[in-house]
């Protein structure tokens, strides 16, 4: 375990006090003020930045006036992972380049143009002959980019002297070393006292979780690179989580940040050199750490510090909102909040405008059209995908597919692959029948030309969506997740896929794990309760509508489900209402009417419980108007006509609506209904005229006897006014 020493009694670092992966000592020794240690921690608020190709530690050596030659475009980086003392700094005058500097040059020129065997073949022999530690860190990160992450790891947990000593620019030849002396003995002062080549500290070999013991007197002066440099410790942390090792990725990182707390951490810190913060790379990495060993809040938690801490960094970002990790207003209020003025004076509008334009559609509409607006006409990114994305984003919120599509296929025609686009662009093309086929051709080109790329299977699942083989579908579905268990539209369409074959059970479990997996995301607890509405779970279908509500007003399929639920709790005012209302949220959106076609059937169907018959028949009319052939609007506006006692026109609707579904058991019967009725109004007036009759010819005959008593006749004996069926007045025709 790592020494619990107090800061200001440790001088040095060793071995057996540096063992422990835990990066508090690093922030001990941070802020230790008396520490003569050479290189103990980097500033959690600086980047890191490549050192220069002409040395590793930030020595400045510049070549001589007298060589011709063009600088190396690194060569003026200052800035090394390790810093000196500014006793080691050494005179900048009359420097020549070395073996070992333009070898450092040969490196950095090879990983810039991708040849990492290279960089990796050159960096080796420069840490044989040096044994420094800047040139053991870009070592590392050549195995990095080859993906040699335990070579790399191992590299960074073997020990290193902690104060670089002075080495020859050239290495000692073996038979050539006074020449090798005198090349490394030029410059200012140099002749008079000739730099010795040290004795580096061998490549200790070691254990699969530990280090070798070591001799005693070997402890002093050595540390590893991870308890000597942040940077190190985060590199480290890169190949652990590469290797699928959490948990030891997660004790080399620390639970929590080690530096909140020290005096030097936090949004108002302003960055050092302008780049990105070290400390705020670990706090993502951290969250990435979070969501692999399930622990969502404390990812979530993460990824918020990290972009407070430094709101650069884009990929913590994109984990928050791009994973709806939060809820839609809580993403507003905390985007909006964040320290773009403090941390970045010049450029704070401009990212502040390109992080809102990436947040839901649902709420802050206006708000989100102004951000779009400025950065089109602002800062001329009218044809930038990102903005586009934004653009579309919106369009599909609002159910426009087809203008969506117009927009994604533009992102498309600039990027082949765009990861936010794709899904929205291969929605569109779902939506659109007409596009069924072209479908099939962008999944048949994205799995040839991105066989890795989730998306691309995403793609093969939906065209197999669209043909209703859901079996099929769901096993690309489920592919596409296990390749990227954060991509929520591949777990949206997998649970789709089981509630389309009817198997409601099986789709309530798969959307509530979606749930679970992206809590900002309101759709999948919307789709458990439709889900629990085919069930007639009515309690757990207001459940998780609720909870839906509560994370999303402004989505008008929500707020037909609600009332939907009304409905069936026979609160039929208040479904009218919600109705109403997602009807009205359609039109802001400028949707197409014919999405809601379901909706004003719904209404119209509240208005007919109510027995306001008008308000019902115009509903189920405006239904006509959009689908002629809707079967069932043109049932129902038979069943309103009926109800009305207007038994033509509701014969005429019942046989419409069975054209279009001859199949139909209900409108069948309501058509006999209807057949009967009329029937029996027809007898019904037969009996009328022969009872009019038969009184008017007893009145008769009764006048005739006592006509002094035909006003008493008449108020025992109602004669029945005429409604049409017979004559005014009461005067009936009598037999002969």
């Amino acid at each position: 375990m790592a020494s619990t020493g107090s800061p200001s009694t440790r001088h040095r670092a060793s071995i057996g006090s540096s063992f422990s992966f835990t990066p508090q000592h690093l922030v001990d020794s941070y802020l230790d003020a008396n520490s003569s240690t050479y290189s103990i921690a980097l500033d959690p608020n600086r980047s890191i930045l490549h050192a220069s190709p002409l040395r590793s530690s930030p020595r400045p050596r510049k070549p001589k006036e007298s060589i011709s030659r063009q600088p190396h475009p690194l060569a003026n980086d200052t800035t090394g992972i390790f810093q000196d003392s500014e006793d080691d700094a050494d005179d900048e005058e009359g420097y020549e380049w070395g073996m070992v500097d333009r070898m450092r040059l040969w490196r950095h020129d090879a990983m810039m143009q991708h040849l990492y065997e290279t960089a990796a073949f050159w960096g080796d022999k420069i840490l044989s002959w040096t044994n420094d530690p800047n040139d053991a860190f870009w070592l590392a990160q050549t195995y990095f980019m080859q993906n040699q992450y335990g070579r790399a790891e191992r590299l960074l947990t073997r020990p290193f002297p902690l104060s670089v000593p002075k080495y020859p620019s050239t290495p000692p030849l073996a038979g050539n070393e006074d020449a090798s002396f005198m090349s490394a003995g030029k410059g200012k002062g140099r002749e008079q006292d000739p730099v010795m080549p040290p004795i580096p500290i061998p490549r200790l070999p070691l254990r699969p979780n530990s280090m070798v013991d070591l001799p005693n007197e070997t402890h002093e002066g050595v540390s590893r690179l991870v308890d000597m440099s942040v940077a190190c410790r985060y590199l480290a942390a890169q190949c652990l989580v590469r290797q699928g090792k959490w948990t030891a990725a997660t004790e080399m990182l620390g639970e929590a940040n080690p530096f909140r707390d020290s005096g030097r951490s936090g949004p108002a810190i302003p960055n050092i050199d302008g780049g990105i913060k070290i400390e705020a790379s670990m706090c993502h990495l951290r969250g990435v750490l979070m969501l692999k060993l399930q622990r969502g809040d404390q990812a979530k938690q993460c990824f918020m510090e990290a972009l407070a801490l430094d709101v650069k960094c884009y990929s913590a970002f994109e984990y928050l909102i791009g994973g709806e990790m939060m809820a839609p207003d809580e993403e507003w209020e905390f985007v909006q909040g964040l320290a773009y003025s403090s941390q970045m004076p010049q450029d704070a509008v401009f990212v502040q405008l390109m992080y809102t334009s990436r947040l839901r559609k649902y709420n802050h509409a206006e708000e989100q059209a102004i951000t779009r607006q400025r950065l089109v006409t602002g800062y001329g990114l009218g044809d930038n995908p990102d903005v586009l994305y934004s653009f579309a984003d919106a369009l599909y919120s609002n159910f426009r597919w087809s203008d969506c599509f117009v927009i994604t296929s533009r992102i498309l025609d600039l990027v082949s692959v765009h990861q936010q686009a794709l899904p929205l662009h291969i929605a569109c093309m779902y939506h659109l029948k007409h596009l069924h086929s072209k479908l099939f051709i962008l999944a048949h080109d994205l799995v040839e030309k991105e066989p890795d790329n989730s998306v691309s299977w995403y793609a093969v699942g939906v065209w197999y969506l669209t043909g209703g083989k859901y079996s099929e579908a769901r096993q690309y579905f489920s592919k596409t997740n296990l390749m990227d268990p954060r991509f929520s539209p591949a777990w949206i369409a997998f649970a789709h896929t089981f509630s389309k074959e009817g198997e409601h059970d099986h789709a309530v479990t798969a959307y509530s794990t979606c749930a679970r997996m992206f809590p900002g995301s309101h759709l999948p607890l919307l789709y458990v309760g439709m889900e629990q509405i085919i069930l007639s779970n009515y309690s757990q279908a207001d459940e998780a509508l609720t909870a839906a509500y509560s994370m999303c007003v402004g989505d008008p399929l929500l707020i037909n489900e609600r009332g939907v639920m009304a409905y069936n709790h026979g609160r039929y005012q208040e479904a009218a209402d919600l109705f109403q209302t997602a009807l009205d949220l359609a039109e802001i959106t400028q949707t197409s009417q014919s999405s809601w076609i379901t909706t004003y059937v719904n209404l119209g169907t509240c208005y007919r419980k109510l027995k306001l018959y008008d308000k019902a028949r115009e509903a189920y009319k405006k239904v006509i108007g959009l689908d002629p052939r809707h079967s069932a609007a043109l049932g129902f506006l038979g069943l309103v006509h009926h109800l009305m006692s207007d038994y033509d026109n509701a014969i005429v609707k019942y046989h419409e609506s069975l054209s279009i579904d001859p199949l139909n058991p209900y409108v069948m019967e309501l058509l006999n209904t209807a057949l009967e009725s009329v029937a029996s109004a027809g007898l019904h007036k037969k009996h009328k005229d022969r009872f009019k009759r038969e009184v008017g010819r007893l009145r008769e005959k009764y006048v005739k006897a006592r006509p002094e008593e035909a006003d008493l006749f008449d108020q025992f004996v109602e004669v029945p006014a005429s409604d049409g069926l017979g004559d005014a007045g009461g005067k009936m025709e009598t037999d002969s």
